[in-house]
């Protein structure tokens, strides 16, 4: 079983940055690649980004390519997501889970692009 727990958000103005964090606990070793979610209000969760561990090969969804870096401290068992660029759209419940089998997903963190 692996745990996560993400943090960072809040709220931003427009074209503004933040660093999200996904803090993971349990059997880490299990763990080949990671994702950041995010769920809007009255949408489905959809995916933004992977990262595998060994490699940090990474991938995007087209909506947040360009603006938004996953990268990871595996010596931390932690992955992040800068985001650049914000934009009102990029409001949401921010996630983190394995792309394959899916562990119990966190409480999330709340991003709020507004102003």
């Amino acid at each position: 079983q692996v745990q996560f727990v993400e943090s960072g958000g809040g709220l931003v103005q427009p074209g503004g940055s933040l660093r999200l964090s996904c803090a993971a606990s349990g059997r880490i070793l299990s763990i080949s690649s990671m994702g950041w979610y995010r769920q809007a209000p009255g949408k489905q969760r959809e995916w933004v980004a992977t990262i595998t561990r060994s490699r940090g090969t990474t991938t995007y969804a087209d909506s947040v390519k360009g603006r938004f870096t996953i990268f990871r401290d595996n010596a931390k068992n932690t992955v992040y997501l800068e985001m650049n660029s914000l934009k009102p759209d990029d409001t949401a419940v921010y996630y983190c889970n394995t792309p394959g089998e899916k562990s119990d997903w966190g409480q999330g963190t709340q991003v709020t692009v507004s102003g």
